[in-house]
C-alpha cells in the first residue's frame, strides 16, 4: 500500500466523546472530498447500524483469517473477542476514487495509522469536557447495558492518556463549535500540505 494517493484523517476518542457525529458532519462537506473508511468488526450490530455502511460485520473466524493473511492496515481487539480493523482494500478503494480517507476508530488503531503513514495522516483526538459528560452521553444513547457503560468509562480513562500522541486534541464541549473547528483543521491539512 502506498500513501501517495490521498490523505488519511483519523478521528479517535473514547466512546461518548462525539467523534462519530463530527465525522458525519465532515463527510457532508463536499469540498473536502472525503470518504468514510468502513472498519471491519467481529462484534454484533447495535441499534440501526447497517452492514457495509457503519461497519463491515464479519465473524470472529473471518476476522482472524484476515489477520493471518496480513490484509489489515491496523487491527485491535478492543474488547474481549470484539475485534476492529481497517482492511487495506478499503483504503485502496477510497484512494482509487481520488478521495481522502476519514476514519472513526479506536485510539490504538488511530495511532497505528499515524505511525504507518506519518506524513499523510492527520490524527485528531476528540475529547468530551469531562468523564462525567461522556458517561452522561453514553447513557443518553440507550444502546448499552449498565455493565457495558462501566466498561466504556473505565476504558476511556485509559485512552485519555494517549491524547498527547495525537496531532490535535479537539474538545467537544459545544457540538457546533467542535464541528466548525474540525472542518477548519481538515481544510488546512488537505489544502496546505
Amino acid at each position: 500500500m502506498k500513501s501517495k494517493e490521498g490523505k488519511l484523517i483519523v478521528f479517535s476518542a473514547p466512546s461518548g466523546s462525539g467523534k462519530t457525529t463530527i465525522v458525519h458532519h465532515l463527510l457532508g462537506q463536499k469540498g473536502l472530498n472525503l470518504d468514510f473508511s468502513i472498519s471491519a468488526t467481529s462484534r454484533e450490530k447495535r441499534g440501526n447500524e447497517v452492514d457495509g455502511k457503519d461497519y463491515c460485520f464479519i465473524s470472529l473466524d473471518q476476522f482472524k483469517s484476515h489477520i493471518k493473511a496480513d490484509e489489515f492496515v491496523e487491527w485491535e481487539e478492543v474488547y474481549k473477542n470484539n475485534f476492529y480493523g481497517t482492511l487495506k482494500s478499503e483504503v485502496e478503494r477510497i484512494w482509487a476514487e481520488g478521495k481522502h480517507a476519514i476514519f472513526d476508530i479506536d485510539v490504538v488503531g488511530g495511532l497505528r495509522i499515524k505511525n504507518k503513514f506519518p506524513e499523510s495522516t492527520l490524527a485528531v483526538f476528540v475529547k468530551a469536557p469531562s468523564i462525567e459528560v461522556m458517561e452522561h452521553r453514553l447513557r443518553a444513547r440507550s444502546t448499552d447495558s449498565e455493565e457495558k457503560i462501566k466498561e466504556r468509562v473505565a476504558k476511556a480513562e485509559r485512552e485519555i492518556a494517549y491524547a498527547k500522541d495525537f496531532d490535535i486534541v479537539l474538545i467537544n464541549d459545544k457540538l457546533e463549535t467542535a464541528k466548525k473547528e474540525a472542518t477548519a483543521l481538515i481544510e488546512k491539512f488537505i489544502f496546505s500540505s
